[in-house]
């Protein structure tokens, strides 16, 4: 999400004004092998975005980001209620999608979202909680992980140092190798946002690299949502020449240069006229979700691939 922070902070404040993450496609949140028969719940969507899980994931409240357990057996969301941002999860039981329940990442006074699995199960996710005890930095946002428990549980949430910033740092996304996307306002960038990579080499993530200029701009860039193969990626940018709102979601693919291309807009099928952001593909590539109007929406992929393919 971009910053119900900026989103995170400056994006919380839009968001209390305003009311407030196929084959060769991206996938936010690779799992590394493929999920099959993930029991969606009916109706299914076709080319027309509809809201998804409406009463269980999608409520009054504002809901966002869209996970898919390895295992395709849980959903994992982010719910903003009372001022606080906290990840829910809904559990198939063998016959239906339960009433969420909220996860429990210990120091739940603090706000936790951006839910993320990445290939060997660990779920990250970002919060505004102290890095340590003389962390005094308000509201500031990094990325954590925790790796699961045999019963089921999480382990003490972990702060990914290398990666982090004295800015806001969020919203995950991982290739098959295991290189991780996420967005952040740290220093140095374009613009108020920007999207950076950190490479997993040899089982360690390296020093962040900003994606450059074609995908950043002097505006806001945010929500990457990365192919298996980084060769394709989606992603959330605000007030565009081209916007149909107050930020759409883009695309750009790697050329054979191994440059990005000028970022696309994905169209008004997809884009509204309010903020549309947290894109991801679930893990057998069949769908396509994101958050728009406070909701989590879901699409048939062959929508999205219709744009991105020609």
């Amino acid at each position: 999400m971009k910053r119900i922070l900026h989103h995170p902070i400056t994006f919380a404040i839009v968001y209390l004004a305003a009311i407030c993450v196929f084959s060769s496609c991206a996938t936010k949140h690779y799992t590394g092998h493929a999920v099959v028969n993930i029991p969606y719940p009916q109706p299914l969507p076709d080319s027309i975005p509809i809201t998804f899980l409406p009463g269980i994931v999608s409520t009054d409240s504002i809901e966002f980001n869209a996970a898919f357990s390895p295992d395709g057996k849980s959903f994992y969301f982010t719910r903003k209620e009372k001022g606080r941002l906290q990840i829910r999860v809904s559990r198939y039981d063998g016959k239906k999608w339960t009433a969420d329940a909220a996860v429990d990442l210990s120091n739940s006074k603090y706000s936790n979202a951006d839910p993320a699995f990445s290939a060997d199960g660990k779920l990250y996710f970002i919060s505004n909680r102290p890095k340590n005890p003389t962390d005094t930095i308000a509201s500031d946002y990094d990325i954590w992980f925790c790796k699961p428990l045999a019963n089921g549980q999480w382990s003490v949430p972990e702060n990914l140092q290398v990666v982090n910033s004295h800015g806001d740092d969020y919203y995950i996304s991982f290739a098959k190798n295991g290189n991780l996307y996420f967005a952040s306002s740290r220093d140095g960038g374009f613009g108020e946002e920007d999207i950076y990579v950190s490479r997993l080499i040899n089982g360690k993530y390296t020093a962040p690299e900003n994606l450059g200029a074609v995908i950043n701009s002097k505006q806001s860039e945010y929500d990457p949502c990365i192919s298996p193969n980084e060769d394709f990626i989606i992603f959330t940018s605000a007030i565009r020449d081209d916007s149909f709102g107050g930020a759409d979601l883009y695309y750009s693919k790697l050329d054979a240069d191994k440059k990005w291309t000028r970022p696309v807009n994905l169209g008004k099928n997809i884009n509204t006229k309010t903020r549309d952001y947290c894109s991801y593909f679930s893990p057998d590539h069949k769908y396509f979700f994101f958050a728009s109007q406070g909701d989590v929406k879901w699409v048939d992929v062959r929508a999205i691939n219709k744009l991105v393919q020609h």
